[in-house]
């Protein structure tokens, strides 16, 4: 059953019952989608920079990332004549 046939089907419930009619399916989703927009404008204000989840997934893939090229520059040596780093 889709929406449209659930939508009839609580209609004639309603006017069986003699109730108010459901909304029709649809009417609200506009309203719906600019109020999640808003939700995650104002969160966006409110959590600080550093707490938010892109900052903290950018921050984890660097620091992957830079490991993973510290690990790897350790293992192959110095490359194409390039100095070694000197371990601090």
């Amino acid at each position: 059953m889709n929406a449209g046939q659930q939508h009839l089907l609580d209609l004639y419930r309603a006017a069986q019952r003699g109730e108010a009619a459901p909304p029709a399916p649809g009417t609200h989703t506009v309203r719906t989608a600019r109020e999640i927009q808003q939700w995650h404008h104002f969160r966006a204000v409110v959590t600080a920079p550093a707490d938010r989840l892109p900052s903290r997934i950018r921050r984890a893939v660097r620091s992957a990332a830079t490991a993973l090229l510290r690990r790897e520059a350790d293992a192959t040596g110095p490359r194409d004549g390039a100095p070694a780093r000197v371990a601090s």
